[in-house]
């Protein structure tokens, strides 16, 4: 059975998609097959990994409304091993579609158990937000992965998302875990950032990945070309540091504490 992890931050900006899509790409680059779930109504994973999100026709929203089964949806992508689940703006409204639905928190959950075993990985884009749609993210994973930005207000509203998957686990999904903590955004010519990385550090302990995501043009241009960093360019810094990162969940690289920044 493959792993489920949802990529979760309400805040926006944080690096959350641009995880999901080089990660999931590096991942099925080291032979593992992977499904990017695109759970977010903006539809940026849809539209970073080469899909038309205004094209989409059978999406996420779909899956949700139990009109289609998550095989009816699923796309090949340019990576080879890759597949995604696209999202559109549909999904807009499947909040206020399911709200008074009977077991509306396990749609997502329902839909990926047909396909776990299809899959190495599954891992799911949720939504800036921590609505019905991030909750259904919550209650499909095995774990969760935050990606926090190496900016001031880092820390805001991470004690609200802890919360959160607290209250998912002790309500809904009693065997939720955090997988790990991304930094992300890292601009190494500033003291701040280094003050956030040992801030986060502190409130997560050993969930900080050692590796970390650095500002990058090149990553930020990667998705105006519908392409993962792997494909755009394998060799930039942000590059490497996904793939470093993706051996790192892999458990091909240990962390390391005695390491400086």
């Amino acid at each position: 059975m493959g792993k489920t992890i949802t990529i979760c931050n309400q805040k926006g900006g944080t690096g959350k998609t641009t995880s999901a899509i080089n990660l999931s790409a590096y991942l099925a680059l080291a032979d593992k097959k992977v499904l990017l779930v695109d759970l977010d109504p903006q539809a940026n994973a849809t539209s970073g990994l080469g899909i038309n999100k205004h094209d989409v026709q059978k999406s996420t929203y779909h899956v949700l409304l139990e009109e289609l089964e998550l095989k009816e949806i699923i796309q090949a992508t340019a990576v080879p091993g890759l597949f995604l689940a696209p999202a559109n703006l549909d999904l807009t409204g499947a909040e206020i579609e399911l709200v008074s639905t009977l077991g509306r928190e396990y749609r997502l959950k329902k839909a990926l158990q047909k396909e776990k075993e299809n899959f190495d990985f599954l891992f799911i884009d949720s939504p800036p937000s921590l609505g019905l749609l991030t909750i259904n993210g919550l209650c499909a994973a095995d774990t969760v992965l935050i990606p926090v930005q190496c900016e001031y207000y880092a820390l805001e509203g991470l004690t609200q998302l802890v919360n959160t998957i607290k209250l998912v686990k002790d309500n809904l999904n009693p065997t939720l875990e955090i997988e790990g903590v991304i930094l992300t955004m890292a601009d190494f010519r500033t003291n701040l950032a280094k003050e956030v990385i040992q801030e986060v550090r502190n409130y997560f302990k050993e969930k900080v990945y050692q590796t970390v995501i650095p500002r990058s043009i090149r990553l930020t241009e990667a998705p105006s070309y519908g392409k993962p960093i792997a494909l755009y360019d394998r060799e930039s810094l942000g590059g490497q540091k996904y793939e470093e990162l993706s051996q790192e969940i892999l458990g091909n690289i240990k962390p390391n504490w005695t390491i400086s920044e």
